[in-house]
């Protein structure tokens, strides 16, 4: 598991990355905000990015913070 932070609006935020390479899967999580999610190695691009976005955009970011943490994420992901 790999532990990442995220700043945004002066705050920092903790956003933890598990890989099952057997699965083939992720599975993401930001406890400060109560939010998950999973995703396989075959989901990629904008779809993802859209998904990830549209998720987190139902907790207590707005729509700008969404899609930056939502990018991040995709592009730790694509790191591992």
């Amino acid at each position: 598991m790999k532990i990442r932070k995220s700043y945004a609006n002066g705050e920092e935020t903790k956003v933890f990355i598990y890989e099952n390479k057997k699965e083939e899967t992720f599975v993401v999580a930001v406890p400060s905000i109560e939010w998950s999610n999973s995703f396989t190695y075959e989901e990629t691009g904008e779809q993802l990015l859209k998904r990830l976005t549209v998720s987190l955009n139902g907790t207590a970011l707005d729509e700008q913070a969404a899609a930056e943490m939502a990018q991040r994420i995709y592009q730790w992901t694509c790191e591992m």
